[in-house]
């Protein structure tokens, strides 16, 4: 038996029409779990086989970023502004499980590669839209534009008062990919049941208000506005600031209960602070923010950050050192999220599936990012 029959998405059919990030990097994550993906390109390509770095080589059309989403899939170039390629994606969605798109509201219309049109040669089929800020605005979405419109980039900065910093991975395009998987998983659990397909529809914006999380609540909740605190968190102490130690490591504390801090105190020898009245519970040490953070940092630079971390763990107190993105590639624990070199790419690939599960199989490798298929 082919081991990719035994996953637990294997005989899906899915079409890609969708570009850039948020919903190739739903195509990849069909394709790890079993899924036929067909990525149906553009003339051109998808734009981001055209986005390079200066170190790569500038002939490439899979680039790096391109990689990030794109493996494990084939590859055809159809040109959907002639008749002849709104045939053919006729024939191939008649077919078909799964569509992915990520057309601006009315612009699949114009293509005639809809809902609308595509159900009514297939039923089943279920057709999940990408689009900006909703499928009645026809403004483009931009993971860039949505992390400054949604209090992203306002949060991530430095602290109040300074500059607002955009994340350096497109969140909000991830963001919105986990809200689509999630939105066509359901649906297929749906189709099981009623032999129905289904329209799908994800927006940028909602799912970026979808993650704001405990910092919407707080402003729900308290009508006060959230305010920048670098790493820092709102409501625990000490939680995300970095220090330096005396030998050079950067890290991080992710203290969450008292019994953790008085364990922190333990270890840098300054039992005293877990009896201070300024910090011996969360809420008091919140009140007392930049004190306890200004002992911290004086005392943690008098120590090794390498004994410091290991004593931690020991206790189970959450800390970490900030690693290198290189640093956490490398690392034995991320071994089994890399995705092997394959033929025509001699490149890792990390994979998009995170989960595992004892019913099937990790997929061991997939097919590289593929070249501009044929038309």
């Amino acid at each position: 038996m082919n081991p990719s029959d035994e996953l637990p998405l294997a005989g899906l059919r899915v079409l890609e029409l969708a570009s850039v990030l948020a919903g190739p990097q739903v195509g990849q994550f069909l394709a790890e779990l079993g899924a036929d993906v067909l990525k149906l390109e553009p003339p051109a390509g998808d734009v981001t086989r055209t986005w390079r770095t200066l170190a790569e080589d500038p002939a490439t059309t899979v680039t790096a970023y391109f990689s990030s989403a794109n493996w494990g899939k084939r590859s055809q170039l159809l040109d959907l502004t002639i008749e002849a390629g709104q045939t053919a994606l006729h024939q191939l969605a008649a077919a078909a499980d799964i569509v992915l798109t990520s057309y601006k509201p009315g612009d699949a219309e114009k293509l005639r590669a809809d809902y609308a049109t595509l159900s009514a040669l297939n039923p089943r089929l279920i057709y999940g839209h990408i689009t900006g800020y909703g499928p009645t605005e026809t403004r483009a979405g931009y993971d860039a534009v949505l992390q400054a419109e949604t209090g992203f980039m306002h949060l991530n900065a430095p602290g109040p008062g300074q500059p607002p910093q955009k994340m350096p991975v497109a969140i909000i395009d991830l963001l919105t990919a986990h809200q689509l998987k999630e939105g066509l998983l359901t649906a297929l659990y749906r189709r099981e049941r009623t032999g129905q397909g289904a329209l799908v529809q994800v927006s940028l914006l909602d799912s970026a208000l979808a993650s704001l999380a405990n910092q919407a609540a707080t402003h729900l909740v308290t009508g006060q506005e959230p305010q920048p605190l670098g790493s820092g968190h709102p409501s625990i102490v000490p939680y995300g600031t970095v220090y330096t130690a005396r030998d050079g490591t950067r890290l991080l504390l992710a203290v969450g209960a008292d019994q953790q801090f008085r364990h922190l105190c333990a270890v840098l020898h300054r039992p005293e602070w877990a009896d201070d009245a300024r910090f011996r519970r969360n809420p008091d040490r919140v009140a007392h923010r930049a004190a306890l953070e200004e002992l911290l940092a004086e005392r943690i630079a008098e120590v090794s950050g390498q004994e410091l971390l290991a004593q931690l763990g020991q206790l189970a107190v959450p800390a970490g050192a900030v690693r290198t993105v290189g640093e956490a590639l490398a690392h034995p624990l991320a071994q089994p999220m890399l995705l092997p070199p394959a033929p025509g790419f001699p490149h890792a690939g990390v994979r998009t599936v995170a989960f595992r599960s004892s019913a099937w199989p990790m997929a061991l490798s997939l097919s590289a990012p593929p070249a501009l298929g044929p038309e």
